[in-house]
């Protein structure tokens, strides 16, 4: 680790990071990878697509510049500062910083190629900032010419998805589809069993999933020293509204931990919503979209164990940037890993229940927080 990380840590103790981790050593606590010592057997060329919103363009869309760019190795800060001025100073003290690397960056065995928006226009920016990357006009050629498919979506509706990636899919090709993955129910299917028509491994999830935090808790959970988990209380503290439930909604629901969702009770009042999620086999869930904040922090987590309660928010040592950049890495990382190994990160059915999820709670709004179950909409 380099001193400029190292310094990220100073005010922690080896003993609480251990803590943090669950018990689990600390290299792995902030995300250490295979070693940068390697060589790259192969580099991976990825074809990253920026979805439309209502057929829109996405002209600076934050999940194909700001998430994706790890795959890329390198960034030009003078077309930065032309294309994208507001995120020069946060992207040089950290979000580009190669000092600040979880001994992860830069992949040694990845790299962006193309990148393709139904109206190329506005493709041009991301090309210049990522040297090296071509303006992709045709997808059909494109998923010729790479060898996976990052499709990113900041604050679409899903409605473009499944035409944007069905070339690459069809190739059998590794991808990442944003949320939300399909739109609707009957959407996510489609896209779910095209990919396994054709072989081709599937990513998609909530960046809430790769937080330090949440990768801590889920190690608890895993060693199982804490006793069974009883109960996720996962909060999002953007103010609420229905449209933003469809879309944003997604993120506390991925953080529940877990496929298995039986029912659903979801009431509304004003900016903000309280979602019951219950299981066959284990206690409920709570999801709370629009939880007042003292200082921003996107979102924080109560995970109940039997023995304990460990709470968390996406913030390393209390630095916000810096764990943002860390859940950024390390879903990138899954990505690649995903590559490497043609192992799905989470499982189908979690991705159609978290659709489901989001859609049975609209349906239990309209009849007075009526408890619904999944298999409502599951047909």
């Amino acid at each position: 680790m380099s001193r400029e990380t190292r310094s990220v840590f100073d005010s922690v103790s080896r003993r609480e990071l251990l803590k943090l981790a669950g018990g689990t050593a600390t290299s792995l606590a902030i995300g250490n990878s295979v070693s940068h010592a390697e060589p790259a057997k192969k580099t991976f060329r990825i074809g990253v697509i920026s979805a439309g919103i209502l057929g829109k363009p996405q002209t600076r869309n934050g999940h194909t510049w700001h998430f994706a760019q790890y795959l890329h190795p390198t960034c030009d800060f003078d077309a930065l500062n032309k294309h994208y001025p507001p995120v020069v100073d946060a992207w040089q003290k950290v979000y580009r910083n190669p000092k600040l690397h979880f001994d992860m960056l830069p992949f040694p065995d990845t790299q962006i190629t193309h990148y393709y928006d139904a109206d190329p226009s506005v493709a041009g920016p991301f090309t210049e900032v990522f040297p090296g990357v071509q303006v992709a006009t045709n997808l059909e050629r494109m998923v010729e010419e790479v060898d996976a498919i990052w499709m990113g979506d900041a604050s679409g509706k899903g409605e473009d998805h499944f035409d944007l990636i069905a070339p690459g899919l069809a190739k059998g090709l590794p991808t990442f589809c944003d949320k939300p993955i399909g739109g609707t129910v009957a959407g996510t299917k489609k896209i779910l069993e095209f990919a396994r028509q054709h072989n081709a491994p599937l990513m998609s999830g909530s960046i809430f999933n790769y937080e330090w935090g949440m990768e801590a808790a889920l190690r608890m959970r895993d060693a199982g020293e804490l006793g069974e988990l009883e109960h996720v209380s996962a909060r999002l503290h953007s103010r609420y509204r229905l449209d933003g439930w469809m879309i944003y909604g997604q993120h506390p629901v991925w953080t529940v931990m877990g496929a298995g969702v039986e029912a659903v009770s979801m009431f509304e009042y004003k900016d903000t919503c309280h979602a019951l999620i219950t299981y066959a086999d284990r206690y409920p869930c709570h999801v709370w979209y629009g939880q007042p904040f003292e200082k921003f922090e996107y979102n924080r987590t109560d995970v109940y164990f039997k023995k304990k309660l460990y709470t968390f928010t996406p913030s390393i040592v209390g630095d916000f940037s810096i764990g943002h950049k860390y859940e950024m890495v390390r879903m990138a990382d899954s990505f690649r890993q995903m590559l490497r190994t043609g192992k799905e990160p989470n499982s189908h059915q979690e991705i159609l229940e978290v659709t489901a999820i989001v859609h049975v709670a609209v349906q239990s709004l309209q009849e007075k927080s009526r408890l619904v179950e999944l298999a409502e909409v599951m047909v």
